[in-house]
């Protein structure tokens, strides 16, 4: 079983988790680079689990279409956000205070060596959160993410988009708690126009607790990826 090291970061700038996000990969990478040099016994690369919430930006990913953000510059400087182009797989999307942010950084030598393995599992572990307050969490063909889907239609409840280097992973995936809904109308969420966005306080009609959603992620991402956790400190 491997060990995780986990850290909830508050609520936190966005080009700012970035950047930690790149220094623990880089460390992971060159732990890997020097394993393959050496003739002694390979040190064991660390695996980590941060948890955020970010104030509020739009972030498009690499095989994004900029025409997605519906807003200029300046209706983006009078809502208070930031816009950063980045490194991830995906499209547009939103993130901001009441949605959960997840970024694995996880040395897939440790696990498997799988990219659309890894996206399954970690759609697995939103699937797993979303059953315990009975709701059916679904998959869609060509679309990864969580969605629920029902009469009412097919609703985004959770967003994803991973960057590998080496087997190291980074970015992750956003959960719709209690976020604020509207943001995500200056966007086409991921680039589909047809679909809608949900959080779980609108599908459940009451609020939930950050610290029961906090909890209830790290239990299933144990669950899920076999793992044992540990703060970061």
């Amino acid at each position: 079983m491997n060990t995780v090291f986990f850290k909830y970061l508050g609520l936190v700038d966005f080009k700012e988790t970035w950047d930690y996000q790149e220094s623990l990969l880089n460390s992971i990478v060159e732990v890997k680079r020097k394993n393959r040099l050496s003739k002694e016994v390979p040190v064991k690369t660390k695996n980590y689990l941060l948890f955020c919430q970010h104030s509020h930006v739009y972030t498009l990913g690499k095989s994004g279409d900029e025409k997605n953000l519906l807003l200029n510059k300046e209706s983006l400087d009078k809502s208070g956000s930031r816009f950063y182009k980045i490194n991830r797989g995906g499209d547009i999307t939103y993130h901001g205070p009441g949605q959960l942010v997840v970024y694995p950084i996880f040395d897939l030598d440790n696990f498997f060596t799988d990219i659309h393995k890894y996206l399954r599992c970690l759609e697995e572990v939103v699937i797993l959160v979303l059953k315990k307050y009975g709701i059916s969490g679904s998959r869609l063909d060509g679309a990864t993410g969580v969605w629920i889907c029902d009469k009412s239609g097919e609703r985004k409840i959770c967003a994803m988009g991973v960057r590998a280097s080496r087997w190291v992973t980074m970015h992750g995936l956003a959960f719709n708690f209690s976020v604020d809904l509207n943001r995500f109308q200056a966007i086409v969420p991921c680039g589909i126009v047809d679909k809608s966005v949900t959080s779980l306080d609108q599908e459940l009609g009451r609020n939930i607790s950050f610290e029961d959603i906090f909890s209830d992620f790290k239990d299933c991402f144990s669950e899920v990826f076999q793992i044992k956790l540990e703060p970061l400190i």
